[in-house]
């Protein structure tokens, strides 16, 4: 039988194709980027036949890279970027307007009309999530209410809604499949994580008709199949969240487990097994995955920091003290940072403050800092905010945490790593393979038509690239710690 895996992984700013084999490991890749519409201040969109078409071509091109035919595939992955809405006519398979990105604020006015009316805690918890723009629900709702006869459409079922996932999907099946799976669901404000469905009084609050939504599946099933990249079909059989999928890479299997990805921010799930943990802490409750239809929910906790690798951008691109990114790890190699914090609260501090009135600062300055200190205390402040949502999530869950998974593009910075593992004071692995997001969808996918057998045979097949010890005492780690609590004080309520 066929043994490879295509990992379709459609992220923000450009779509990748990843080619597995059996053995976990990259065959070949493929990336293309799309354009950003940004119409007006706070507004982010994308054209949807951007991301099909750019997402297929390099599905073909990772192919042809690798000489393979369809009948060498044995399934398909999709993971995508989270919360983008799109709606697109049933008939036609045209989107009504573009898909609304995740970082798009124009629904924030709705979001707070929610709160005002006390109905936040209702979705809070129905949904695990709180009443942000950021996620789906009110993104339907606008365009129902503001694209010209979209409700009339909608409430008479012509009209499809989907998250990337199953915009992809639908595209990929040639117009049968109007599916998500469980983790991308979780992620629209409308769904209620305890029931396992749409949820009727949301729906109902934001006058979503529910003929507009997708069946929801499990995370790991043959779905369908596509027939568009040769002559034999290919099984459509994994569908996950990016960082639900990149959980799911990292073989978090059990309670407890949990990774982090270093990006522009940084995104922190930790597994917390069958029952969802409601969150006291400024946390979101959401589901990981499940694996097959028959098979319990799992659920995670999760926590964003806003500024992480992006704080680093900012040296360089604004204070000018590195010409590139790599650069800070050589730069910020002295023993510590003679007491300077940086808090890079540029647009407010995410998990599990949720302040939004915080702004960056510098703290803690003598005549004897230098730029050295003020970039050892930048890549202090990524593993600080990292610590403050662990902590969160400790204090939730009431598990404890023994080692950290990372992956992502900041992860190839060993100082970085080896300060988190100090700030922690646990061990923060690195895998041999990066491309955890892709994998967890490969895996995903091919669970499901046997490529893998069990989530035991992935968990051996993972393999470690570096493992990170603490190599600081607990006095000096609460020491920090205690600036930090104060740098973080200083920045709050600015605005």
């Amino acid at each position: 039988m066929a043994e490879i895996v295509l990992a379709l992984d459609q992220g923000t700013t450009s779509s990748r194709a990843i080619l597995f084999d059996a053995g976990g490991q990259i065959l070949a890749t493929a990336q293309r980027e799309f354009t950003q519409y940004y119409p007006k201040p706070g507004w982010v969109e994308h054209n949807p036949m951007d991301i099909w078409e750019s997402q297929f071509e390099v599905a073909a091109e990772v192919m042809n890279r690798a000489s393979l035919r369809s009948e060498d595939i044995a399934a398909i992955g999709v993971t995508n970027q989270r919360e983008t809405t799109i709606i697109w006519d049933r008939k036609t398979g045209q989107p009504i307007y573009n898909a609304i990105v995740w970082q798009c604020r124009r629904t924030a006015p709705m979001c707070d009309q929610l709160k005002a009316e006390g109905f936040d805690k209702v979705i809070r918890d129905k949904t695990g999530l709180v009443t942000d723009a950021y996620f789906s629900g009110t993104k339907i709702a606008w365009l129902l209410d503001n694209v010209p006869g979209a409700r009339a459409k909608a409430e008479a079922g012509e009209l499809a809604f989907g998250t990337v996932d199953t915009w992809l999907l639908w595209n990929l099946s040639g117009g049968s499949l109007h599916i998500t799976d469980v983790s991308n669901a979780a992620r629209t404000l409308i769904y209620n994580i305890h029931t396992g469905d749409w949820d009727d009084e949301i729906l109902a609050k934001l006058r979503i008709p529910r003929s507009l939504l997708p069946q929801v599946r499990s995370s790991s099933e043959v779905y369908g199949e596509s027939v568009l990249f040769g002559a034999k079909p290919i099984p459509l059989a994994g569908d996950a969240g990016d960082q639900q999928a990149a959980t799911f890479g990292q073989v978090c299997y059990q309670p407890g487990l949990a990774k982090n990805t270093y990006g522009t921010g940084c995104f922190l799930l930790m597994n917390t097994g069958e029952k969802p943990v409601p969150s006291n802490a400024g946390l979101l409750t959401t589901v990981a995955w499940r694996l097959g239809q028959n098979q319990p929910m799992i659920y995670a906790l999760e926590g964003s920091v806003f500024i992480a690798g992006a704080a680093v951008q900012w040296l360089r691109d604004e204070l000018g003290i590195i010409s590139s990114a790599g650069e800070i790890e050589t730069l910020a190699a002295v023993n510590d940072s003679n007491g300077v914090y940086v808090v890079p609260a540029f647009v407010g501090l995410g998990a599990p403050y949720w302040d939004s009135s915080a702004r960056g600062t510098i703290v803690g300055l003598t005549r004897g800092a230098n730029r050295q200190h003020i970039a050892r205390a930048t890549l202090e402040a990524i593993a600080f905010q990292s610590l403050d949502v662990i902590t969160a999530m400790l204090s939730d869950s009431k598990l404890t945490i023994d080692t950290l998974r990372v992956d992502g593009g900041a992860t190839k910075n060993d100082l970085l790593l080896q300060i988190q593992a100090d700030i922690l004071g646990a061990a923060v692995e690195r895998p041999a393979v990066t491309e955890t997001t892709a994998l967890g969808a490969a895996y995903l996918a091919g669970l499901a038509v046997g490529v893998w057998k069990s989530t035991h045979e992935l968990s051996r097949q993972w393999k470690i690239d570096r493992t990170f010890e603490p190599s600081i005492g607990d006095d000096q780690r609460q020491t920090m710690l205690m600036g930090w609590r104060k740098a973080v004080e200083k920045s709050r309520g600015w605005i």
